[in-house]
């Protein structure tokens, strides 16, 4: 029997012995921050516990505090568990934690303590304010005690800058590190007003990131343009010529010239601070107009070329309605003759022409004189037609027996025929 009980008593210390295990997790905290160490058994038989820091010295036994520090303090003491908490943590209280159950053999669990380093707030250096357009700019953004190493990031405008350079350092108590990054690029106007910032991102920082900014403020010259009120101006009509200038700083009032020179005509032509207002346009407007602005940085200008065109008039097809008229010329024949006297012309004015400006009918002014031409053409031509049908008689003396005379006193005596007697004849041209 005795034997028998012995036997029963080592199974179950044995059994006791191997549920017997201390049970730990890793921590990580914030410097400056608390942490909370347990170590939890789930069989125990009224054994001690206890929690040892890296060095090795007992912090607590049980529910006794065994080392004198005031940030240490007992959380819970029981048989299956032991958690203590240590405050304001430095980067000096990090490593591996012990926790020891008391049994035989003791048995042990690490826990290891991660204090992470916050990041300094960043700041920016190299910025200066204002910043002429052309001119190279490197910022170069800083921030120290990190650890891990701290990631930056810059941005413009919210839109992210890739090309930038990275330099990690390690600080003087070698836990930590320092880290910047630069920023290199070139002054441009569309950089007035940008924000550049610098972002710092650490898991220490709980997704709430550290960031600096700085806003650019750039000068340049002023850029011109002129902006005009009639994409076709006609005679008679009206034009606005808007000079549009930006720059930094703001450009003086803008110039305008003509040509280059002084605009010609003041009364039309009227300046009204960036405005150019030109009345009851005509040819001779045609030209150059130069808009010159400036600023401290420079001068620019831009030019609007002016072409006064013609007022355009849309003139209907024209209707022509010939009329018969019969004329006769009476001598011993009787002619009939036909021809085109009149003519009607239709036109229709454009309707986007200036009020109270007409033009010549040319339509209704060639109508007449061809009429004229026609009327003056058969005229002659029948005149000549009467002409030469026109019936004609005349008298011819013969003197017959001339031929023998000897001479012409002779003949004239001797001839048959005189004026008296002589016959009348009549010849009829065909």
């Amino acid at each position: 029997f005795f034997e028998l009980y012995f036997l029963m008593n080592i199974v179950y210390t044995v059994t006791c012995s191997q549920g017997q295990f201390p049970l730990t997790q890793n921590v990580t905290v914030v410097e400056g921050g608390t942490a909370n160490l347990t170590c939890r058994v789930d069989q125990n038989d009224n054994t001690s516990l206890q929690w040892s820091n890296p060095a090795q010295q007992t912090l607590y036994f049980d529910d006794k505090k065994a080392l004198r520090d005031n940030r240490i303090e007992l959380v819970r003491a029981s048989w299956h568990e032991l958690s203590i908490s240590v405050s304001d943590v430095s980067l000096s209280d990090e490593g591996q934690y012990t926790c020891s159950l008391f049994t035989m053999p003791v048995k042990t669990s690490k826990a290891f303590l991660t204090v992470l380093g916050v990041p300094e707030k960043p700041q920016i250096t190299g910025f200066t304010s204002p910043v002429m357009e052309g001119e190279r700019m490197q910022l170069t953004c800083k921030t120290s005690g990190s650890k891990p190493a701290a990631d930056i990031r810059w941005f413009k405008n919210d839109k992210e800058v890739k090309d930038v350079k990275y330099l990690k350092e390690e600080d003087a108590n070698r836990k930590t590190f320092t880290v910047s990054s630069t920023l290199d690029f070139l002054a441009d106007r569309n950089d007035d007003g940008a924000v550049v910032s610098c972002r710092v991102d650490h898991e220490s920082l709980n997704a709430t990131p550290q960031i600096a900014m700085q806003v650019l403020e750039i000068h340049y010259t002023p850029l011109v343009k002129i902006i005009s009120s009639n994409s076709w101006p006609e005679e008679g009509q009206s034009i606005i010529l808007t000079c549009e200038s930006k720059g930094k700083p703001v450009p003086e009032p803008v110039l305008w010239t003509k040509d280059g020179g002084e605009l010609p005509d003041p009364e039309r032509m009227v300046v009204n601070g960036r405005v150019l207002s030109i009345s009851f346009l005509n040819k001779t407007d045609n030209g150059t107009y130069r808009c010159e602005a400036k600023n401290p940085i420079g001068r620019n200008s831009t030019e609007y070329v002016l072409i006064v065109h013609d007022v355009f008039n849309t003139l209907l097809p024209t209707t022509v309605i010939p009329s018969l008229t019969t004329a006769t010329v009476t001598t011993t024949v009787a002619l009939t003759a036909s021809t085109t006297t009149s003519a009607t012309a239709i036109s229709t004015r454009d309707p986007n022409a200036l009020a109270g400006q007409t033009g010549p009918d040319h339509a209704l002014i060639g109508g007449i004189v061809a009429v004229v031409v026609f009327v003056t053409l058969c005229s002659i031509i029948l005149l000549g037609r009467y002409l030469a049908r026109h019936k004609g008689t005349y008298l011819t003396n013969e003197a017959k027996g001339a031929e023998d005379a000897p001479d012409a006193d002779t003949a004239i005596i001797n001839a048959e025929g005189s004026q008296v007697n002589a016959e009348e004849k009549k010849e009829y041209f065909i």
